[in-house]
């Protein structure tokens, strides 16, 4: 009889007069239908402790759960691949620092480099992070390397509200021109917001990034990266490509926004010049 076990985060209880029920990795709630099967014997295979005979309707039920995802075969941890590791860190080092252990602990292999060097050699991949407002161009190079095959991620501060942009790995994807775009045209203050990206800026006793305001920066940029480059898949509702995080760094609140790319614009006809 082979072994099965919940995965990370799974959990069954028995809830008295009902039954089974599976509480998930997302904290949901669903019942469990096992019929006539022994409860204990089912708990036991899904413990990974049990010892008995086979038993075909324990087995239907454990490959029940197999399929939903809820077995510890789901949430193996996959090794970085190799030709992925070589990631290239730029900006700050109050982010990058945190980012760069976060990555070595996942299997990357990052490095600190100049902007003029992120993508020497060919680089899997560079993340580049600015503690303050992004100045107008600073981006514009870097976000041409998706069409090179690098894959390109990014975050930055404005007052005490940092965001987290999408990462870009292939042509079409979300670049930070694109964020800008989406941005000022979501809000009404556009001129103001894009004077405040321009500058000038008149501003008070500076900001300085607490520990775990940086760490939970670098946690949600090294995940982003982690699962691009091993596979697993995305979690929450907007897929990680497309969406915009923006993290309010006086209590630590994440929420998501969903961005898209900009078309280019289309060269007016001659005939409308």
């Amino acid at each position: 009889m082979s072994r099965s076990q919940l995965a990370p985060g799974v959990e069954v209880v028995a809830v008295p007069g009902r039954g089974l029920a599976v509480r998930t990795a997302d904290g949901e709630f669903l019942s469990a239908r096992i019929g006539g099967s022994d409860q204990n014997a089912l708990l036991a295979r899904l413990s990974g402790t049990a010892t008995g005979e086979p038993d075909a309707e324990l087995d239907r039920l454990v490959r029940a759960f197999d399929r939903a995802g809820y077995l510890s075969e789901h949430a193996r941890r996959r090794e970085w691949p190799a030709g992925r590791r070589d990631v290239r860190l730029v900006g700050d080092p109050v982010l990058t620092g945190p980012l760069a252990a976060y990555l070595w602990a996942e299997g990357a292999k990052p490095r600190s480099v100049e902007p003029d060097a992120a993508a020497d050699g060919h680089p899997a991949a560079v993340v580049w992070c600015v503690d303050g407002p992004v100045p107008e161009g600073l981006w514009e190079t870097a976000d041409r390397l998706p069409e090179r095959g690098i894959a390109w991620l990014r975050c930055h501060r404005e007052g005490w509200q940092a965001y987290v942009e999408p990462l870009a790995a292939a042509a079409g994807d979300v670049t930070s021109s694109h964020v800008r775009a989406r941005r000022l045209a979501a809000t009404p203050a556009h001129r103001e917001l894009g004077a405040y990206w321009s500058g000038p800026r008149t501003s008070g006793a500076p900001i300085r990034l607490t520990a775990p305001a940086a760490g939970l920066l670098s946690a949600l940029l090294a995940d982003d990266l982690t699962r691009w480059a091993t596979g697993v898949p995305d979690t929450g509702g907007l897929p990680a490509r497309r969406r915009l995080r923006r993290v309010d760094l006086r209590t630590l609140t994440v929420t998501e926004h969903p961005v898209l790319p900009v078309p280019d614009v289309a060269p007016l006809p001659d005939s409308a010049r």
